[in-house]
Parts: structure tokens; sequence; C-alpha cells
């Protein structure tokens, strides 16, 4: 029964990493972080190697599934995939109708998780100020800089996926966003809601490719995944304050990627021919409806935005139950 309960709480959090995930500007390392499984992500992650084989091969198994941390694993991967994929439609619609909502639901959610996040550091000093200003800074630059066209290639996708999992681990960096950047974020969406559809119109051939896209991607992000969490759980050990100081200036960064009102200078139009904003300016909101001739939601907005701190509070507060509740698989 406690293994049970200790799966379906997992099962959530894996959901919230996996819908965390779809959105540019939100991180789905940040959903770990303060449900409380994120030291845990890090160890199991970096235990992945080789010599799992070698204790199926003698002990079984049962013995490597254990060794592997299997249970845990296998709880927060099948949460991911199943928000990644219920999700990746409503997400498309809501950035293309309700954008203002959608981003300040997304601020609130970040202002929580600052607070969540920088309280967990266990000594504040010089180090951990400074680390804090380091994030900030870094995550802002990654946050201003201009996206790329991108490509199909599959090469390249990989390459994407491996880039992108490593942000997507990282509290405060988001990995769609780094997609965003690469080029590669409308192809990888396009691709989860593509298949979506042509699952449901039997068009096979339409499956075949954009499953072969998101089987590279997901090779890309395994390939990412184990040989990041290890150097990033390293560093944990080594110096476990400033790490999350860091992860702290992360979130701070990131709110310039989500501030809602935003002004577009440069468009692009992509491979299907629709006109996508490529570099904007974070603008007042009354400014915004100067500016655009469109009203600004601000009373949405802000309601948005204290809905999403009240949801990240409450989702860190499941954790601490769950992880009190729940014994070690």
């Amino acid at each position: 029964m406690q293994s049970k309960k200790r799966f379906f709480g997992l099962l959530v959090r894996g959901m919230g990493m996996g819908a965390a995930d779809v959105v540019p500007g939100v991180s789905g390392g940040t959903i770990a972080f303060i449900t409380g499984i994120y030291e845990e992500l890090l160890e199991t992650i970096s235990g992945i190697n080789f010599g799992l084989i070698k204790t199926w091969r003698k002990e079984g198994f049962k013995a490597m599934w254990k060794a592997l941390n299997g249970n845990f694993l296998l709880a927060l991967l099948l949460g991911i995939v199943i928000a990644i994929f219920s999700l990746a439609q409503l997400l498309e619609y809501l950035l293309a109708n309700h954008t203002i909502v959608l981003w300040a639901f997304f601020f609130g959610l970040i202002l929580a998780s600052i607070w969540l996040v920088g309280k967990t550091v266990e000594n504040w000093n010089y180090r951990s100020v400074l680390g804090v200003i380091f994030g900030t800074v870094l995550a802002y630059v990654i946050t201003i800089m201009t996206p790329a066209e991108g490509t199909d290639n599959l090469l390249y996708i990989f390459l994407c996926g491996s880039l992108a999992i490593c942000a997507m681990i990282l509290p405060g960096i988001s990995g769609s966003f780094i997609l965003l950047l690469l080029g590669a974020y409308t192809t990888i969406l396009g691709s989860v809601s593509g298949l979506l559809d042509a699952l449901k119109a039997k068009q096979w051939e339409i499956v075949t490719d954009n499953g072969l896209t998101l089987l590279v991607f997901m090779a890309g992000c395994l390939f990412g995944l184990i040989t990041f969490s290890k150097l990033l759980n390293f560093l944990f050990k080594k110096s476990k304050s400033f790490i999350i100081a860091v992860l702290t200036g992360f979130l701070i960064g990131s709110l310039n990627k989500v501030w809602p009102w935003k002004m577009t200078t440069k468009s692009i139009i992509d491979r299907h021919g629709e006109l996508k904003p490529v570099v904007q300016e974070n603008i007042l909101p009354q400014d915004f409806t100067l500016m655009t001739d469109s009203p600004n939601h601000l009373v949405y907005a802000v309601l948005a935005a204290f809905s999403g701190l009240a949801l990240v509070i409450l989702i860190e507060y499941l954790g601490r139950r769950f992880k009190k509740d729940s014994p070690p698989a």
C-alpha cells in the first residue's frame, strides 16, 4: 500500500515536470526541486551505467531494477509522458489565443519557486550571494538571445535533445526555451501534436515521420541526461548551498522570459508558412494597450499569476506530505 502511494505521488510529480517542460520559460527541474525529489533524481540518473547490465546477468532483473531505482524512474517517466502528450495541443492553443494570461500564470509559478528554492540554501554567505548573481545574469542573457531558425536534420534534433535535457533538469532554466533558441521548439511540439493527429486519422506515413523525429530527440535527451546529471550530482555533493544559490539565480533571471506583456520587434515565417515572433521586448501593461491596440487583460493576468503562485505552494506542500508519508522504494 505504501509503495503504491509513493508510486502515485511520483507519477503526479512527473506529470508536473512534464507539464513544465512543454512550456518555454518553465523548468521541470523546478517542480522536482520544490517537491523534494531533486537530489534523488540526480543520484538515480547519475547511477545509470553499464554495471547495471552486469548486475542483471549475475543477480537477475529484480536486483538490477532495485539498483537502478527503477520504480522511481518509471513513475516519473510515465507522468512526464502523460503530461506531454495530453498538454501539448492545449498549450499550443493557449499560447496562440490566451498568451498574456498563460505567461502571467507561469510568472506566478516562478515567483513562488524562487522563494521555495532560495529558502533551502543552508549557508548564506558571500559565495551564495555571488552564486545568485551569476545564475541571474546567465539566465537573463540566455533569455535575450535571438532564436535560430533551426533545421529538421535528425543529427541536429539529437543535439537539441542533448542540450535541452541539461536545461530541463536545472531549476529555472527551461529546456523548452533552449529548444526555442535552437529553432527546434516548433519542430518537436509539432511532432508531438502531429503524431496524435496522425494516429487518430490513421495516416501511418506521418506517424512514422513524426515518431522518428521524437525517437531521435528522446535518444539525445537520454544521452545528455546521463552525462550532465553526473556532473551536477558531483557539484551538489561538493557545494550544495552554492549550487542551490546559482539555481535560485537561474529562476530570477528567467522571469524576463515569462513577463506577460511583450512587443514583437522581429518575426520569421516558419516551415509551415506561419509568422512566428523571434525577438520580443518587455513592456508595461498600459504601454501594451497603447502600442499594440490590444487589451492588456491586467485583471485576468494578476489572477492567473496568483493562481500559479498558489499552485506551486500547494505542490510543495503535497510533495512534503508524500515524502513524509511514503518510505523509500
